[in-house]
């Protein structure tokens, strides 16, 4: 097993049950709740809260063990997988299989503009988001010390492009914070009036769900001190600066401290190391095409499952991707798990993977979220006590769901947030000055 994440992970804890031997693969020693990374970046949870060390895991299956490496390529002929371990002085190795399941996932694409990334940091690793933790609060403790009002103003600017479920509930997040959490707690710094501005090239937030919900989830937004910025594409990024373009091909500037970065992404390189390795299609977005049954074309002990693949209906039909969504990842990692075991007993094998759509949640504050469950349609309250339910039943450990549902429960009742420390380094790349629009900042509004 290649990928300690939602789909790598149910695989091998479904074959490791079966009585399988198995070996996970992974360059971090944990596994990562991601839907929640974004309340680790605003203070809401704490790292240890949404992941758990993938050996304490796999710990009641003896016949499974991990392997804290980063795979470097793949040798399909003789069936070994090129390892670089993550620990200091050990050697490359090469680890043998009969069976290779693949789980890269994905991550944030630029398109194309890698020289954003520094400036527009992401959540979807660990690591990012407390990146983006530590640059979110240094920018509130950098506007208590500033004396002028427009550093202020641009101190407590803040933008988040892409308003699909992480961005949508990112600015929420970061709205609530700065006008609900803090005001009580700095001195000079007027957090009631920060600008937190949601980016959206569509014509609505949300724009995978039904209209209807776009709707309520922009104004609930709204109401927590959101502007949106719809049908509007980014031009630039820099250092303390944001170029936008609208549909009429008019040009706006926005001074901004911390940018977040939430809009699309690419598959992981895995998938293009087995395209290379057995001569297998890529899409743009580097997405590997798979058999109906996850299965890699002319290798039938390989599979590759999650964000990284795209799906084919029949043998030699057209590939289509499936949501990035971690239900999907868990149904693929479920169903190689039962393939691999019917094989191994030489029962029947189950029918080709079809993906079960469950339903779709998005949060967007405190109380507010909304779901589309099959033809329910939810929003408000009743939704967000759905979104809770959801996030703690699928959450690894009963120990990480006390202690989140404790947080949220002392959350809720006191719009506290107890883990709002700086320990990363909070800036970008601090080289030079802040970039600065050839205009006047007035005129950006």
């Amino acid at each position: 097993m290649v990928g300690g994440g939602f789909g790598g992970l149910s695989a091998a804890r479904a074959l490791a049950r079966a009585g399988g031997s198995v070996t996970l693969i992974d360059r971090n020693n944990f596994h990562l709740f991601q839907p929640l990374s974004y309340q680790v970046a605003t203070g809401a949870l704490s790292p240890g809260e949404i992941a758990v060390p993938l050996r304490r895991v796999l710990a009641p299956f003896p016949r499974a063990r991990v392997l804290l490496a980063e795979v470097s390529g793949f040798d399909l002929h003789e069936r070994l997988v090129h390892c670089r371990p993550m620990a200091p002085a050990a050697e490359p190795f090469s680890e043998p299989y009969d069976v290779l399941v693949v789980a890269g996932g994905s991550s944030y694409s630029y398109f194309g503009h890698e020289h954003w990334r520094p400036y527009a940091l992401e959540v979807k690793s660990l690591q990012s988001a407390l990146r983006v933790r530590s640059r979110l609060l240094a920018a509130f403790e950098a506007a208590e010390i500033a004396r002028e009002h427009a550093e202020q103003r641009r101190l407590l600017t803040f933008a988040v492009i892409g308003a699909g479920p992480t961005g949508v509930e990112m600015a929420g997040q970061i709205a609530e914070l700065a006008h609900e959490v803090l005001p009580g707690e700095l001195r000079r710094a007027r957090s009631r009036q920060a600008d937190v501005v949601l980016v959206e090239s569509a014509a609505r937030v949300l724009p995978a769900f039904p209209p209807p919900l776009s709707l309520h989830a922009e104004r609930s937004l709204q109401a927590l001190g959101v502007r949106l910025a719809t049908q509007h594409t980014v031009v630039e990024i820099a250092r303390g600066l944001l170029r936008l373009r609208q549909r009429d091909g008019t040009e706006q500037t926005l001074e901004a401290e911390t940018i977040i970065w939430a809009a699309g992404v690419s598959a992981s390189p895995l998938a293009g190391a087995l395209a290379a390795a057995a001569g297998g299609e890529l899409d743009r977005s580097g997405r590997l095409a798979v058999e109906a049954d996850l299965t890699l074309p002319g290798h039938p002990e390989v599979f590759a499952i999650g964000d990284m693949v795209r799906l084919r209906s029949t043998s030699g039909g057209t590939a289509t991707p499936l949501p990035g969504l971690a239900p999907v990842a868990m149904q693929e990692g479920r169903y190689v798990a039962a393939l691999i075991a019917a094989r191994s007993s030489g029962r029947g094998q189950p029918a080709t993977f079809r993906y079960r759509d469950k339903g779709t949640l998005a949060t967007i504050g405190r109380a507010r979220a909304v779901a589309q469950l099959g033809r329910l349609r939810l929003w408000g309250f009743p939704a967000w006590a759905i979104w809770l339910t959801v996030h703690i039943f699928y959450l690894i450990g009963f120990e990480n769901r006390l202690i989140v549902l404790t947080r949220w429960a002392h959350s809720f009742f006191t719009r506290g947030r107890g883990a709002r420390l700086i320990t990363e380094e909070a800036g970008g790349p601090r080289e030079g000055p802040v970039a600065r629009p050839p205009h006047d900042s007035a005129d950006r509004r």
